[in-house]
């Protein structure tokens, strides 16, 4: 596979799609297996050319780009990027807000990324305070992530003169990266979610209009800006273009980050993974709280958002977590449920007395019997009355986890019933992370 060009100078011209090229964000880097100073980012891609987008008629210029590009989101929502710098740019004095806290156990990406690549994410922060007219940025991760060392390093060697970023630590917990949530922290040093409207684009920090992008998306923008919107779109599909970084997990023989085109089928995404330890019974899509899909409806499934949303699921923070043949998926979904319950914000009562509940009839699923056929009745009831009454969307994604096990395990779910409990549900197949901070501490 051919090594991408790149720019002789930062005004110089865009280059064309290079479509052998699929790996942008972590090409070289990965491999090298170290993070990429300044020096070598630099020799790779060229400065970063402020220049040809400053002033008002550079930064719609940039804007334009972006749109052209169809750039979505990596943080979860795929929102479009375009739209979201327009917002912000309406407003007076923003705020641009890099969110690297990973909160999800699924997905490893956005840690990958700042380890091997952490230039590409500062790059892509300057440039969207440029289409912004930003005057701040803050680069945001978990102050349990021993990534911080390395990217305040990172920021120390960037050249005078580039707009200050100030990189903050904030709780690691599940729902403290939700983009309130982080604005909330940054304003009062809670890392709860709050009500919206307001939402950050229109009032954030200190009240300024606040762009919360994740870093991926950032990094996206750094490659979009110096090459265009054609390169972009010279891999993907319409309308989920370019790369994206997958956390494959669970059953697969080389677990970690993969970047790949959108459009790529599910099945060639887990080759590059090594492929399935053993016959797998279902994908998990979109992290802990997305959606189950059994293995002969997953592997035929495209990776983008469109393919994802006509079966039923949602991309997400882009990770596909296989449940092995030998392993339960009900017990594991229990497990999880359980975990999220611990990870709640506590301010409302789907979240403080809905999740907990949910839990316990999955538990009582798993052990089967007469107890699980009332827990059962239960679910179902508490499933259909949960989704949009909570402050934020943690108990909509569990509500999600648990529907969605329902159906896929429904073969699973019977035996239960009846008396039969998997021979496996005693054996934790997913990872979840080693400490649950129920501690209450949010700041």
């Amino acid at each position: 596979m051919t090594t991408a060009r790149h720019p002789r100078a930062a005004s110089g011209p865009l280059l064309p799609p290079d479509p052998a090229r699929p790996r942008r964000l972590l090409a070289g880097w990965l491999e090298a297996r170290q993070s990429a100073g300044f020096a070598e980012h630099s020799a790779r891609y060229g400065a970063l050319p402020v220049e040809r987008y400053a002033g008002r008629n550079g930064r719609a210029l940039l804007l334009s780009t972006v749109d052209a590009s169809g750039l979505r989101g990596r943080g979860g929502a795929g929102f479009p990027t375009g739209r979201k710098l327009r917002a912000v740019a309406r407003g007076r004095r923003p705020v641009v807000v890099a969110n690297g806290c990973e909160g999800e156990p699924a997905s490893g990406k956005d840690r990958a990324l700042l380890t091997v690549a952490p230039h590409l994410v500062i790059d892509g922060a300057v440039l969207a305070a440029t289409a912004t007219d930003a005057t701040e940025i803050i680069l945001c991760v978990h102050r349990a992530d021993p990534i911080a060392g390395s990217v305040a390093g990172a920021l120390a060697e960037r050249p005078s003169g580039e707009i200050p970023i100030r990189l903050v630590q904030a709780p690691g917990r599940y729902v403290a990266s939700e983009e309130s949530a982080l604005v909330n922290f940054l304003e009062t040093g809670d890392a709860r979610p709050t009500a919206k409207p307001p939402r950050p684009f229109e009032r954030g920090v200190r009240g300024r209009p606040t762009l919360v992008d994740n870093v991926e998306t950032l990094a996206h923008l750094a490659l979009i800006a110096r090459y265009g919107s054609e390169w972009f779109r010279g891999c993907g599909t319409r309308d989920s273009p370019g790369t994206t970084l997958v956390t494959a997990g669970g059953g697969v023989a080389r677990p970690g980050v993969y970047e790949t085109a959108f459009g790529t089928p599910v099945a060639e995404v887990l080759d590059q993974a090594g492929g399935p330890a053993g016959t797998p019974q279902a994908i998990l899509f979109g992290g802990y709280s997305g959606t189950w899909l059994p293995v002969p409806v997953a592997a035929g499934i495209r990776l983008s958002h469109e393919d994802l949303r006509a079966a039923g699921a949602a991309l997400g923070v882009a990770s596909l977590t296989v449940l092995p043949a030998r392993a339960c998926g009900l017990a594991e979904t229990a497990r999880l449920l359980r975990y999220l319950a611990g990870e709640s914000a506590r301010q409302c009562g789907p979240c403080m007395f809905g999740l907990p509940a949910i839990a316990d009839d999955f538990t009582s699923l798993v052990l089967g019997g007469r107890a699980a056929a009332l827990a059962g009745q239960r679910l179902r009831t508490r499933l259909s009355v949960i989704p949009g009454r909570g402050a934020c969307a943690h108990p909509d994604g569990a509500v999600r986890l648990a529907a969605s096990a329902l159906r896929c395990f429904a073969d699973d779910l019977r035996a239960h019933l009846a008396g039969r409990p998997c021979a496996w549900a005693a054996h934790p197949a997913l990872p979840l992370p080693g400490w649950n901070n129920r501690s209450g501490d949010w700041t």
